[in-house]
């Protein structure tokens, strides 16, 4: 009898212990954790720095903080957790000559630039100042603006893949030739074949090499100029598909190139649209443009003068294997813009350990609201704030998809907010 009091009044106490610890600490808000930008090493003061905004993403919440004149933005209470931190902004050459003490960007005198950096998986568990390296990049003429990977279902709730299409974007107000120009989609294995880690393992550490597991060429033979504020459509069937789905898909006949499809169940192409160039791909059987539904897919654009099939070819990480797929490396110093799409997870929002391209190509990723696809939906560029010196419309680039890329189901090939 004694013992089962003894049992009880044991059970009491530790009861009543327990109901006295704090198990709140471990999401208790922090105290005063700072970001502080910092600047490339050819900059002379951090006037550059003052007055940014810096976006903090946990999931699908973000915190905004603005940075005071020395570049450190602090912020009084943020809850413990893992955090995905970029800030990015334009700046002109002029201003570029002006913080560096009068010194010229390497790439051009004449274009406007881009300021960026980021940071993928930052765990904050304690009160600090985390230190965010900024780079300079100079915009592109030509951008990746719409990538329509999600697909739907058709009229009998099969699901529908042959209206994926890719869009580019002239932000220049002169016509661009873009005969030659190459267009990549980067390795999607579950798991992957390579993490950044490992490539920059595989390089020595050093960043250089990305894996693409099929390159696609424009035409070279002969002219083709996209219009200032004007687009490019590359699509997989230059056909109408509204009769398959009259909510989600789009009449794509106007094309301006097709990846025509090799495999024994085709979809359907159009002869009168131009073939898109296949220089490579990690399977034989498949010749057009292959993009995950839920969003395991990056899209890269480059020029090269050399010969792209001769390019190496790698197995999985470490590269011992001897049978399997294979994936072009690609050289990132080639990359004229880049976008990395991840699968959604409603709860925490793209899992960024999963990226393919380097935070300098893109420093997060787009990605759709639906978790697996099917739901038409389309990620595109958001519409710029400036216009252009001609007063065609721009679309924003910040080398951060994040911040650059909205979601639609009813934006039109060829379309953006403005136009």
């Amino acid at each position: 009898m004694k013992k089962i009091k003894y049992v009880i009044f044991l059970m009491l106490t530790m009861g009543f212990l327990a109901s006295c610890v704090d198990y709140e600490d471990a999401t208790e808000p922090l105290k005063a954790t700072s970001i502080r930008l910092v600047a490339p090493e050819t900059f002379v003061d951090n006037s550059a720095l003052a007055n940014r905004t810096i976006t903090l993403q946990d999931g699908s919440h973000s915190t905004t903080v603005t940075t005071n004149g020395n570049g450190v933005a602090t912020i009084e209470t943020l809850t413990p957790g893992i955090y995905n931190i970029s800030a990015s902004w334009a700046i002109s050459s002029t201003e570029y000559a002006s913080y560096t003490g009068g010194q010229q960007h390497a790439l051009s005198s004449t274009h406007k630039l881009t300021m960026a950096g980021s940071l993928t998986e930052q765990h904050i568990t304690a009160d600090q100042t985390i230190d965010m390296p900024m780079s300079v990049s100079e915009d592109q003429d030509i951008v990746i603006s719409k990538i329509y990977f999600a697909t739907s279902k058709d009229n009998n709730n099969k699901n529908y893949e042959a209206g994926r299409y890719i869009e580019l974007f002239n932000q220049s107000d002169d016509s661009v030739d873009v005969a030659g120009l190459y267009i990549g989609l980067t390795e999607a294995d579950s798991p992957q074949a390579y993490t950044l880690e490992n490539l920059m393992d595989a390089n020595g550490g050093h960043p250089d090499s990305l894996l693409l597991k099929m390159v696609f060429r424009i035409p070279a033979d002969t002219v083709v100029k996209i219009a200032p504020g004007g687009t490019l459509l590359i699509v997989n069937s230059a056909i109408d598909h509204t009769k398959n789905n009259t909510k989600f898909e789009h009449d794509l006949t106007g094309a301006d190139f097709e990846a025509k499809d090799r495999s024994e169940r085709p979809v359907t192409n159009n002869p009168n649209v131009p073939a898109l160039e296949l220089v490579y791909s990690w399977l034989k059987n498949v010749s057009n443009l292959n993009m995950h539904a839920n969003g395991l897919c990056g899209v890269v654009i480059f020029r090269t003068d050399e010969d792209v099939k001769n390019w190496p070819v790698t197995y999985k990480y470490p590269n011992t294997a001897t049978s399997g797929n294979q994936w072009k490396l690609l050289s990132k110093r080639l990359v004229l813009d880049g976008v990395e799409c991840l699968p959604n997870k409603q709860t925490t929002g793209p899992n960024m350990s999963l990226k393919r391209l380097y935070a300098d190509i893109d420093a997060s990723s787009a990605h759709i609201e639906a978790t697996g696809g099917r739901t038409g939906e389309v990620v595109y560029r958001k519409t710029s704030d400036r216009k252009s010196d001609g007063g065609h419309l721009m679309l924003v680039d910040t080398n951060n998809s994040a911040n650059d890329f909205q979601v639609s189901t009813t934006i039109k090939p060829r379309e953006y907010d403005g136009n």
